[in-house]
């Protein structure tokens, strides 16, 4: 197999790498598109340059040569006659795994022989996470892939960090293969068009058989609309009666999870800052990618505000912090983020200029108690002020610096 030339992601590869050569599974997932499988030609090469005589098995099932896989017992047979050293252990990759029926059986098949080193890579969290861990539980490890961070887009695109570079990072979002494009407006929103369209059409209506497809898309569009607003299915369900649209609130319900496993968007819960419970209540979407979002909800020069928040959402969750919405009493912090024991505080605002925002941004995390970092992130293009102890950092600095 000739592989194609890559970018390095390190940030992936050094998650991975400490369980290369370990029975546990590993599992990639992520959004269509966002390099998965060029993170397993990564892998191949890391595997290769330890083990120079290694037997490695690459399946992809997006390439027609895969084809007659279709199930798990064709999987096991497509292995067993392809494995070229049976006495030495064999790196097995599987890129799409959730296009092989009952695939979790292979797997468990695979794990039980012993003498294979699996990575697999999935498009649909749910299925993923759900049936591996009713058959395979303790015995794989899970990686999230994300899009372009704007350290990477920079990379990809040989760009220097300026105004330009970063609005055509957050109206274009950071989906690998746009290197292989003009960023122009018409020519990206093209392919990120047909991006939305396969995962709608093969992650989601395919798998879940859904008839009325113009219900999903609709939602997908309102939610683009009300980026990092409070969720409410009835309110939606009202909204979209307006618009002539019929989708019952157990329906919008069901959808919004089937757009969540998709990966098309994320879903933060909020939490009690005092107690610490988590409401099932007033969750707030993002999407994964801005291109994808603004393919489909073209950018207005006043949606800037919760583009912010969507690129702050993003870029914390590349850096693996698990997220929640604070509140404390009526009070809500935008984000909190936790990561190996440590938090931090954020808050997101297009402009600190105005004395009342001022008092709002700051004046919501000066309630917070504890020691944890503070931190308001807003387009101003200030940096090193301070104000108790809260820091305000622009969002270019923090998309480049903050870890």
């Amino acid at each position: 197999m000739k592989q194609p030339e890559y970018f390095q992601r390190e940030i992936y590869i050094a998650r991975i790498r400490p369980f290369i050569n370990t029975q546990m599974i590993k599992v990639i997932i992520g959004q269509r598109r966002v390099g998965k499988s060029f993170l397993l030609f990564q892998l191949i090469d890391e595997v290769k340059n330890l083990f120079p005589n290694s037997d490695i098995l690459y399946i992809n099932k997006e390439l027609y040569e895969f084809d007659a896989i279709k199930n798990y017992a064709d999987l096991i047979e497509y292995v067993n006659e392809n494995r070229k050293n049976k006495s030495e252990k064999c790196f097995l990759f599987i890129d799409e795994i959730q296009d092989i029926m009952e695939f979790e059986k292979a797997l468990r098949h695979f794990f039980a022989a012993g003498d294979y080193d699996i990575y697999c890579t999935g498009s649909n969290a749910n299925m993923l996470s759900g049936e591996l861990a009713t058959y395979l539980s303790g015995r794989y490890v899970e990686f999230k892939v994300f899009s372009l961070s704007y350290t990477e887009f920079l990379q990809f695109h040989k760009l220097q960090d300026d105004d330009e570079s970063f609005q055509k990072y957050y109206k274009f979002g950071g989906l690998p293969y746009l290197i292989n494009l003009k960023l122009t407006e018409n020519e990206v929103s093209e392919y990120l068009k047909n991006i939305y369209n396969t995962i709608i059409l093969k992650d989601i209506v395919d798998r879940y058989n859904i008839r009325q497809v113009r219900y999903l898309t609709d939602l997908s569009v309102y939610l683009a609309d009300t980026i990092g607003s409070l969720f409410s299915a009835n309110k939606i369900s009202e909204f979209l009666k307006s618009q002539r649209v019929e989708i019952l609130p157990k329906t919008i319900l069901e959808y919004i999870d089937y757009l969540s496993n998709a990966m098309l968007i994320q879903r933060i819960r909020p939490a009690d800052l005092q107690g610490k419970e988590l409401f099932r209540i007033g969750e707030k979407y993002y999407f994964e990618d801005l291109g994808i979002r603004h393919a489909i909800r073209p950018f207005r020069a006043n949606d800037i505000g919760q583009i912010l928040e969507n690129l702050v959402c993003h870029h914390l969750q590349i850096c693996g912090y698990m997220l929640s919405i604070g509140r404390n009493s009526n009070k809500e912090i935008d984000f909190v983020a936790q990561k190996q024991g440590e938090k931090v505080y954020i808050q997101v605002a297009t402009t600190l200029l105005e004395e009342k925002t001022r008092e709002r941004e700051f004046g919501n995390l000066l309630e917070i108690k504890d020691n944890y970092p503070k931190i308001v992130v807003t387009l101003d293009n200030i940096e090193g002020v301070s104000y108790q102890g809260i820091l305000q950092i622009p969002i270019r600095k923090f998309l480049l610096e903050f870890k």
